[in-house]
């Protein structure tokens, strides 16, 4: 289960005034997976009013209801993980959303599994938390417990040429748990819980969930 306030403690840095994300990248793909062009650009060097935008797509994994909208998975243990996302997402995360090549690799994958009902966008979002220490009575202190590196991901149909529209899908990766990096599971967001896209989730785990209950 999530809890809510580790969600609440990482929103707390997707402010304008004070974000935790360094690069964010994407794609634009037509309903039949192709290609239709994108982007790697550092956070910071976005307009204010661009920034702004794009910390709203991002807020929607977090900011979503907890073991609703926004449920816990784990990754299998052993060789079998091996076939799922998790080595992906992992060196994704490890590089900051720094390596194109990797980038074009998710790209594909969703593009050749996904069954698009319209055109959409792919936005991942790199970011950095610096946990700081919280005393026993709730108080922040100074100093760093640990440096949780993270993305975020968001799907949604665009609303016009290169506008994302309202996410459908989502994750973050590693969870975060307990205050701490939790690379072993994976928080994914369905915009509807009860018409899941169950296809993307199956491409994350590599397992079949059509049987399984989300909602």
């Amino acid at each position: 289960m999530i809890d809510r306030k580790d969600m609440l403690e990482l929103t707390r840095r997707m402010t304008l005034s004070r974000h935790c994300f360094s690069r964010i990248a994407g794609c634009y793909l037509d309903r039949e997976g192709y290609d239709n062009g994108s982007f790697n650009i550092h956070f910071g060097k976005l307009k204010p009013t661009d920034q702004k935008k794009n910390l709203a797509l991002a807020k929607k994994v977090p900011f979503a209801k907890t073991n609703v909208q926004l449920k816990e998975y784990a990754f299998p243990a052993g060789a079998v993980r091996q076939k799922t996302m998790w080595p992906l997402l992992e060196t994704m995360c490890q590089s900051g959303l720094k390596d194109d090549g990797l980038l074009s690799v998710f790209y594909e994958v969703i593009g050749e599994r996904y069954p698009a009902r319209s055109d959409y966008g792919i936005y991942l979002f790199s970011g950095t938390y610096d946990i700081p220490v919280k005393g026993t009575d709730g108080a922040w202190l100074e100093g760093s417990e640990e440096i949780y590196d993270f993305i975020i991901c968001v799907l949604a149909p665009l609303t016009g040429e290169y506008e994302m529209g309202e996410p459908q899908f989502g994750f973050l990766y590693p969870a975060f748990a307990g205050r701490s990096a939790d690379p072993d599971r994976i928080y994914v967001y369905h915009a509807n819980p009860k018409e899941p896209e169950r296809e993307l989730l199956s491409v994350l785990l590599n397992k079949d969930t059509s049987q399984d209950v989300l909602g």
